[in-house]
């Protein structure tokens, strides 16, 4: 097989992978976002991961953080970081664009990373009125974040994990990954 024929099967075989990872509305399990977002609030700046349900992906990171910037009605920059192994650790990273796929509440994003080769909805289930958190799941069940501005206190957390309980989810199996002193 020619290079060219090579480089050609790779690249359709990863649109159809990308392809694959849309949800399809037979397969949402999720609860439905509960309040629509200010994009201007909300899609701009870093958020802290500070809890999340266990996934191969994310094995050894912590110091997790999603940065949303260049947010327009339909679309935003979201750019994923961790450290690895630590606190101090090397930071991995990934970055991609991202789709608001129901404008007007504007919370269940569509990210395309690595040029379309992966592909991963994002719905914010819950978030607070002053945007100090959020909840973040796939429409599957399958996946599940929360995140705060600022790192919380353990009341607080407490507070955040018994919402994502109240949304259905089994918050025996969260992890909390270490973040970063302030």
């Amino acid at each position: 097989m020619s290079l060219k024929k090579l480089i050609l099967t790779g690249l359709m075989a990863g649109s159809l992978a990308a392809c694959a990872t849309t949800v399809p509305p037979d397969q949402v399990r999720a609860p439905q976002p509960a309040k629509t977002i200010d994009i201007d609030r909300f899609y701009d700046g870093r958020w802290l991961e500070i809890a999340r349900l266990p996934m191969r992906l994310t094995d050894g990171c912590v110091v997790g953080a999603t940065t949303y910037s260049e947010a327009t009605a339909e679309t935003v920059s979201v750019r994923d970081t961790c450290n690895q192994g630590g606190v101090t650790g090397r930071e991995r990273a990934i970055g991609g664009r991202g789709t608001i796929m129901d404008p007007g509440t504007n919370a269940k994003l569509r990210v395309r990373y690595l040029g379309g080769l992966i592909t991963w909805e994002y719905w914010v289930l819950d978030r607070a009125d002053d945007y100090s958190w959020f909840i973040s799941a796939d429409p599957k069940f399958e996946k599940l974040w929360i995140y705060t501005r600022r790192a919380p206190s353990p009341a607080q957390l407490a507070e955040l994990v018994d919402r994502a309980r109240a949304l259905g989810y089994d918050v025996s199996r969260l992890e909390y990954p270490e973040t970063a002193p302030e």
